[in-house]
């Protein structure tokens, strides 16, 4: 069994009314949805829409050769489960995003979110023990099930059950912002499952530290990074789509070499430092004016959230201001799309001089690796030492300090001057590296774990 807070389909209801089931979106979905097709396995995840919220009353369905169950929950105890807690505290905990003079401020409406994620995490355990048979192995999926583990192990203590996390762990020290008997909850209900999983050792040293400190116990840990489906990547990279995107790409740069990022708009990612290294790249090396684009395709995340909207606007106005003052007539400096267009996204990474990869901290970060594995243009992956996946590509991509604007500008301008052999040789390395783990390895990591149990 699977569980995790977004699932592999979706539903939209057509002009009848009728309910049609779409794949998901998201990293999780693509690397894990296509390895669970045909096994007769279960995913449970949360209803997100209206439609799903109708689909989830007929119960389980059968898709593509496994069951799927859909949780609908009341709309408000889900939405301070998700905004307030999983997405406005773990989330901003774990990528150290607070502004500690400000937030996070603790009060009883928070305390009420935190009962309410205390229930859908109730939620998906009871549904996971309606399901599992005797014995099943149990997959739980990141920071918005941190709790079932706990009613697991009570109820249901002949379930293996892992627990993987697909974000950074905090430290102790980051972890006292949350109240003593919030963060021992939290920690316990990881803890009490058979294995708790993490993208990187980094992490997961992270994670042992709390709960040595707040516990004084920790469950079996593992390390286990995701990799992207490279045949899947080039079935899309060869689809029609992706050929009429790529040459829209090119139309749009106009022969000119390219800088890309391929983000979410999210606060970790770094955007707007990322933009301010491309126009220090701009001030001191005027030769470069009006011959390399950045195009940054950056595609809205949380835009319920304050924080979210505040930052969105800041990242245009940036990007605004940069090409207000750079740009010439012919030339944009910073080309910025903003809607969620998957295959375009792909085409693009086919076509980069440079791959700009610079979160201030993340879980892995596929994009690094995908990017790799898909362009033809031997390009170069300029990485953030922040990133999970820094661990695997350490010593082959270019190491970026995401705080370093200066120095971020100095990587950008060695990767664009790099001679055509030592990009050859760059591309080549990072692309062999990029493909020594497939999906089928990280869940096999998992399975291993909760076989470990017995």
């Amino acid at each position: 069994m699977i569980a995790s807070n977004r699932g592999p389909v979706t539903f939209r209801a057509d002009g009848s009314g009728s309910l049609t089931p779409v794949h998901g979106a998201g990293g999780l979905v693509s690397s894990l949805g296509p390895m669970i097709e045909g096994t007769g396995a279960t995913w449970v995840a949360a209803a997100m829409s209206d439609a799903d919220r109708r689909a989830a009353a007929l119960g389980t369905v059968d898709t593509d050769g496994y069951h799927y169950r859909c949780l609908a929950m009341d709309p408000e105890t889900y939405r301070l489960a998700y905004d307030v807690v999983s997405n406005a505290t773990l989330w901003f905990l774990h990528h150290r995003l607070f502004d500690l003079a400000r937030t996070p401020a603790i009060d009883r409406q928070w305390r009420e979110a935190w009962d309410a994620y205390r229930r859908v995490n109730r939620r998906f355990a009871e549904a996971v023990m309606e399901e599992a048979g005797e014995g099943a192995t149990v997959l739980l999926q990141d920071y918005h099930l941190a709790l079932v583990g706990t009613w697991l192990r009570r109820e249901r203590p002949d379930l293996r059950a892992v627990h993987f996390t697909h974000t950074p762990f905090c430290e102790p020290s980051d972890l006292r912002v949350l109240p003593d008997d919030v963060a021992a909850e939290l920690l316990t209900g990881m803890a009490d499952n058979g294995a708790c999983g993490f993208h990187t050792a980094r992490w997961a040293e992270g994670f042992a530290r709390c709960c040595d400190a707040v516990l004084g116990r920790r469950p079996p840990i593992f390390v286990a990074p995701l990799a992207p489906d490279g045949e899947s990547l080039a079935e899309v990279a060869r689809s029609p789509g992706c050929v009429e995107a790529r040459r829209h790409v090119l139309d749009q740069v106009g022969g000119r070499r390219i800088v890309l990022r391929v983000d979410r708009l999210e606060l970790s990612k770094n955007l707007l430092r990322g933009f301010l290294a491309f126009e220090e790249l701009l001030r001191r090396r005027p030769d470069w004016l009006g011959r390399v684009v950045f195009v940054c395709l950056a595609y809205p995340s949380r835009e319920n959230l304050a924080e979210y909207q505040a930052y969105r606007r800041d990242v245009e106005d940036l990007a605004g201001r940069i090409n207000g003052q750079w740009g010439s007539g012919d030339w944009t400096p910073i080309l910025l799309e903003t809607e969620d267009d998957y295959v375009r996204s792909v085409a693009a990474l086919q076509c980069y001089d440079v791959l700009l990869v610079n979160p201030v901290r993340d879980g892995l970060n596929l994009v690094a690796k995908e990017g790799p594995l898909v362009n033809a243009n031997d390009g170069v992956l300029a990485l953030s030492r922040e990133a999970g996946v820094w661990d695997e590509l350490a010593g082959l991509a270019l190491e970026l300090n995401p705080f370093d604007v200066a120095g971020m500008a100095d990587v950008l301008e060695s990767a664009l001057d790099m001679p055509p052999g030592e990009r050859r040789a760059h591309a080549s390395a990072v692309r062999e590296a990029a493909a020594r783990r497939t999906p089928r390895d990280w869940l096999d990591d998992q399975l291993a774990a909760a076989g470990a149990l017995r």
